[in-house]
């Protein structure tokens, strides 16, 4: 097993641990030897192999950009080898060219392409070829880097800006507190206010309670990518009448007609889906508060791999030309003078659903009504 260095007159790209690396698997060192001078100019690293299990004991220590396979070896040939990596999860996206002198017939190409290879040359070749097809990789190679770096760069900035809005929106629930208190003192002793300044008392209660709430989503939000999931069986249904008995005390449920269909059980965090669905009902009933009766009709249903639960309202609904930011953070499709919120939960709600490895969407007519969807991978007791 001999690692083959490039000449010290070729600079590479950026330091040597970041240049691309390439295994060359062939029983013969001769053939090893001349693909090294045929790819000596190339920012790469070479990595020799005289057998299908020296390849593989590479792969353990390295990740390769690609490999050079010569077909016909002892023991393990060139499609048994590929086969071996195409099972392995750190080896399973490695492309392949495999090299022969051999084999060159069509049936026997088309196998080499279900071994999962990229390229295919014969023996014998001309260099330029094989160097633009490894070329091709190498830059390929540097595109997924760069790309990868940039994905965990945002990833890095949007982990900062949660931590640094979980930090403030925490930090101001005192000072928030603190003015609730002082302002329900002044309610409570002050009867000589005259009526205009008693409504701009009122005025501050109110909107210290809609920070309140902001605040509290806003917690919430971040705290849902953080959480562990503990996962159990639920029954839907039964999870629907629980909240339900819940919002009952804290929402004017008075005129909802709710119907709750037979449910297929799901696994879950109960705590997370629980949020899930609690949001969702309680956005039907607001939204359907317009209307003499409130029709909301949940129902479940298991399609494919995964379990669908829907929420059906008769409420206002939306222009589904703006759907797509009902689940995007602060975006909101009616005023908050016509119905209250913060313009989150539908946010927490994909968040949720996301971690659970579902999907999420709605659909609706405006003035008849919407119906929200929530998918989950599909439990089999």
């Amino acid at each position: 097993m001999t690692e083959f260095n490039i000449s010290e007159q070729v600079k590479p790209l950026k330091d040597v641990d970041d240049q691309p690396k390439i295994l060359m698997v062939d029983d013969k060192i001769e053939n090893l030897v001349a693909l090294e001078r045929i790819l000596r100019d190339l920012p790469v690293r070479l990595f020799r192999a005289t057998s299908g299990n020296e390849a593989l004991r590479l792969t353990l220590h390295h990740d390769f950009a690609l490999a050079l396979l010569d077909i016909q070896m002892p023991e393990m040939d060139g499609y048994e080898l590929a086969s071996i990596l195409r099972e392995e999860e750190k080896t399973v996206h490695i492309p392949f060219i495999f090299i022969s002198a051999i084999f060159t017939d069509s049936i026997n190409v088309f196998q080499g392409y279900e071994k999962g290879a990229f390229s295919y040359i014969t023996k014998p070749f001309e260099p330029e070829v094989l160097i633009a097809k490894v070329q091709f990789f190498v830059d390929k190679y540097h595109q997924e880097q760069a790309l990868k770096m940039k994905t965990e760069q945002l990833q890095m900035i949007n982990e900062e800006l949660e931590s640094f809005s979980y930090s403030v929106s925490h930090d101001l629930r005192a000072p928030l507190r603190a003015i609730a208190g002082f302002s329900q003192i002044l309610q409570e002793k002050i009867s000589s206010l005259e009526p205009g300044h008693a409504r701009y008392l009122d005025m501050i209660v109110q909107n210290v309670d809609k920070m309140s709430r902001l605040i509290d989503d806003l917690l919430d939000f971040s705290r849902m990518s953080r959480l562990e999931k503990v996962y159990t069986i639920i029954d839907p249904a039964d999870l629907v009448r629980e909240i339900y008995k819940e919002l009952e005390h804290s929402m004017d449920t008075g005129g909802v007609e709710l119907t709750i269909g037979e449910m297929p059980l799901i696994r879950g965090d109960r705590a997370m889906i629980s949020h899930v669905l609690s949001n969702l009902l309680s956005n039907a009933i607001k939204y359907s508060s317009t209307r003499e009766k409130q029709l909301i009709k949940i129902t479940a249903y298991d399609q494919e791999n995964e379990t669908v639960i829907q929420v059906k309202d008769n409420g206002v609904g939306f222009d589904t030309e703006y759907s797509n930011k009902l689940f995007k953070i602060f975006q909101r499709l009616h005023n908050e003078d016509e119905f209250e919120g913060t313009g989150v939960g539908l946010a927490i709600v994909k968040r949720i659903i996301n971690r659970h490895n579902g999907r999420v969407w709605a659909e609706a007519i405006l003035d008849e009504g919407a119906t929200f969807s929530i998918s989950l991978p599909r439990y089999e007791s």
